[in-house]
């Protein structure tokens, strides 16, 4: 937002959690239009400080890895419903845009086709139980008090300055060790995956753009099995399939994602990186940054 649109200004807040890390963003230090606030969405005095100040609201903050969903499941629904009905009180007081960063996996699992923004619900986690129930809430305030709100749902995001739990740096930082690279089932469950620069053009797009109350698919068409996208980072890194290893599969495992992003494309949207750009970029960038992401998995 700060490079791309001159006259922006940002308050980031940010709980900084075990997956936030200030050095994310290092490079801001100095930069006058970018404010970093320490909080928690659901302090309701914090968020009403912040919000009347801003023309917009976007929502990023959530617990989001599924396998903690299914450990822990109390601080998913605390973080991602609680501290969405914050956000929303505030922004309707206050008169505020708001748009939520959703995911492709309130839809649930489906074996062929595409889901549009119109089909149903049917999350399989207790992570997209508390997405799809952020998405309802946001909707609520949209027809009972006519707030302006959009929401964003994406496919897997891949990138730069990702947390190692989340499944390709997972699968870099452990074959940059020489460790096991390891793969729930046997390795057969299909995402779609989308650099996170593009993702990030398609928010602002729709923060800029989009229609009131609507929502937003936002895919890439790079639909990989889970076992093609280990075997592409092993080849990539010169390294041997057998470093793969098959472990148990996670309960409740969707098989399958898949967006129609025809609505966002008629808002002027398309991807611009290729997998194969993207995934070069981002073992680059793991390789190039050990410093980074060695003291998270020490």
């Amino acid at each position: 937002m700060l490079i791309r649109n001159t006259n922006a200004k940002v308050i980031n807040l940010d709980k900084l959690t075990y997956a936030g890390n200030p050095n994310n963003i290092k490079e801001l230090r100095g930069e006058k239009r970018h404010r970093f606030v320490k909080g928690d969405i659901r302090d309701r005095k914090l968020v009403d400080s912040l919000v009347r100040k801003v023309e917009a609201v976007v929502n990023f903050a959530a617990e989001s890895h599924v396998d903690r969903s299914i450990q822990n499941p109390t601080i998913f629904v605390e973080t991602n419903v609680l501290g969405v009905q914050v956000l929303l009180e505030a922004c309707r007081r206050f008169g505020v845009r708001f748009q939520q960063i959703s995911t492709d996996e309130v839809y649930g699992s489906r074996l062929e086709g595409s889901f549009t923004e119109t089909d149903s619900l049917a999350p399989s986690s207790p992570y997209s139980a508390s997405k799809a129930a952020a998405d309802l809430l946001v909707n609520a305030y949209h027809v009972t008090y006519g707030l302006n709100v959009t929401v964003t749902r994406s496919t897997n995001n891949y990138g730069p300055f990702q947390y190692p739990e989340k499944l390709i740096p997972r699968l870099i930082t452990n074959a940059l060790r020489g460790k096991p690279l390891p793969i729930y089932g046997s390795g057969e469950n299909v995402r779609d995956w989308i650099f996170v620069e593009d993702n990030c053009r398609a928010i602002q797009v729709v923060l800029e753009n989009g229609d009131r109350g609507q929502v937003y698919n936002v895919g890439a068409a790079n639909q990989r099995k889970n076992l093609e996208i280990a075997r592409e980072i092993l080849s990539r890194l010169s390294l041997p399939d057998s470093m793969v290893k098959f472990v148990a599969d996670r309960p409740g495992h969707d098989f399958r994602y898949s967006l129609d992003c025809m609505k966002i494309h008629r808002l002027g949207w398309k991807p611009e990186v290729s997998f194969e750009m993207g995934i070069q970029k981002t073992i680059d960038w793991y390789t190039a940054n050990r410093w980074w992401w060695r003291r998270l998995l020490a």
